[in-house]
């Protein structure tokens, strides 16, 4: 591979396709340039399939080919990965790790000090440059490194630098948040079929409806309860609804929703 941005991703799961694919179709880099790991033949396929790119069985390849390197294991395999790689790893690469709970610490506990390790918790809507994404990096990681981890990151969506230690509730709430909103959406829509709508029209309302309530949200920088406010009229039908939700805790499964998986991030990274 040249001397452009080349990415090297190790585990070629869901996240990392949808990670190189979104950075391709921005323009940061290349098919050419981005190649990626993976014991499973399915997961390599799909990965080819869908970005383009070069999909191999030896982790070590792909460290030798590239300079940005995105860890992108379970984090059960975190362990093996970096042990396996360690020999292949110099001061020229930038490591970014996506496990969740895996922390700085344990990645430089493997591969040195010294290295520049970044760790970053997208969300799946990088696919349509959606993502919602939080980054912490390592001392020995450069200004240069959180910039060009911040320009990928917004390439698919939106991205802030935060205090690793607030990265596992990055995972419980946007990490895991597209199936706790995916939920929403399916029970929204089963309510509109239990009243009467055809399941594909009930869909694309629910959908429609929760797009186009965070896209106001954050447009106008509105509060949410301003928003339902606005919605909830006197003696009305939103606010019958509304007791309904509060009547089946809805907030609080919500709130339990993002507590256990951020709890789950914290078992995962200390086993």
């Amino acid at each position: 591979m040249s001397d452009a941005l080349t990415i090297g991703f190790l585990g070629a799961g869901k996240m990392a396709t949808a990670l190189a694919q979104g950075w391709i179709q921005a323009g940061l880099t290349t098919a050419q340039h981005v190649c990626a790991s993976d014991p499973v033949a399915a997961a390599r396929e799909q990965f080819t399939k869908t970005t383009g790119a070069a999909a191999l069985t030896d982790n070590s390849q792909v460290v030798r080919q590239c300079q940005t390197i995105v860890l992108a294991v379970k984090p059960q395999s975190m362990a093996d990965l970096l042990s396996e790689i360690k020999p292949s790893v110099s001061a020229k690469h930038l490591i970014i790790s996506i496990a969740a709970g895996i922390t700085i610490k344990q990645i430089a506990g493997v591969l040195g000090d010294d290295k520049r390790i970044i760790r970053v918790m997208p969300n799946t809507p990088c696919l349509v440059g959606a993502s919602a994404s939080a980054f912490a990096a390592s001392s020995a990681a450069t200004a240069a490194d959180v910039q060009l981890t911040e320009r990928l990151l917004s390439s698919v969506g939106r991205a802030v630098q935060v205090q690793e230690k607030l990265l596992d509730a990055v995972t419980g709430l946007s990490g895991s948040g597209p199936a706790f909103v995916a939920i929403m959406i399916e029970a929204l829509a089963d309510g509109g079929v239990r009243m009467g709508l055809p399941r594909d029209l009930a869909m694309m309302l629910a959908m429609q409806t929760v797009l186009g309530s965070a896209k106001l949200l954050l447009e106008l920088g509105l509060h949410p309860g301003e928003l339902k406010d606005m919605v909830a009229s006197p003696a009305g039908t939103t606010i019958a609804g509304i007791q309904a939700l509060e009547r089946g805790g809805m907030r609080t499964a919500l709130i339990d929703a993002v507590e256990a998986a951020t709890l789950r991030a914290v078992e995962l990274g200390k086993q």
